[in-house]
């Protein structure tokens, strides 16, 4: 189970951007966060992804309370959530080809001997050919780098997904491919999801449940 529990969180301790949060995902499970634009739900995603310490609260992982975030969190949990954000090109190192892209967390875990094979098969899953690897991400379309961007939170085939406006920025049939490989990936491994957008249509196809971010948070 993936919970957040009275999570209060901001950037400045004196005005924070959420208050009060409160929102489960068990294993397998797929939760819509929705909400528009500005209301913190971006924020309480990094805090679900262990990105951002809150200022009160608690993130609890599989029944286990998450005491460091970042680089200061327990490897096996900070390894057991991948997540995808909304901008690809603030999510990628410029000076990387896909490739490295991909291969970030394999090499930052040790995994280096096996990382290019790993990589070409997270490439054909979800749908970069070959030729697109080599490529740095001003090389590439928004939808090709995103692509990207969700083969490296696969990587190390995480337990949760957090997709932060995952397809915000993508066409239709490119959004419809990301969605099908987050599924099949989920359908294969059992992991939860939590994906964040103000899109209800998209969300209420996609989860098991869609939660309003009113229920979520206090206003």
């Amino acid at each position: 189970m993936l919970e957040l529990r009275a999570v209060t969180v901001g950037y400045d301790r004196r005005a924070p951007v959420v208050r009060d949060a409160h929102l489960t995902v068990a294993p397998g499970e797929a939760v819509g966060l929705l909400g528009p634009s500005g209301c913190g739900k971006s924020t309480l995603a990094r805090v679900a992804a262990l990105l951002h310490r809150p200022d009160a609260g608690e993130v609890v992982l599989d029944g286990t309370p998450v005491r460091g975030f970042r680089h200061r969190a327990p490897r096996a949990q900070r390894t057991a959530i991948g997540v995808v954000f909304q901008q690809p090109r603030l999510a990628a190192d410029p000076r990387l080809r896909l490739a490295d892209l991909i291969a970030e967390p394999l090499r930052a875990t040790g995994r280096r001997a096996s990382a290019a094979d790993r990589v070409r098969e997270l490439a054909d899953t979800v749908g970069l050919t070959p030729d697109l690897l080599g490529r740095r991400p001003h090389e590439v379309s928004d939808g090709q780098l995103q692509r990207a961007c969700l083969a490296r939170a696969l990587s190390l085939e995480p337990r949760w997904l957090v997709c932060d406006e995952m397809t915000a920025m993508l066409d239709a049939s490119t959004t419809a491919a990301l969605v099908r490989v987050v599924e099949d990936y989920r359908a294969s491994t059992g992991a939860g999801l939590l994906s964040v957008g103000h899109d209800r249509t998209l969300l209420n196809r996609w989860c098991d449940r869609t939660v309003p971010w009113e229920a979520v948070a206090a206003g």
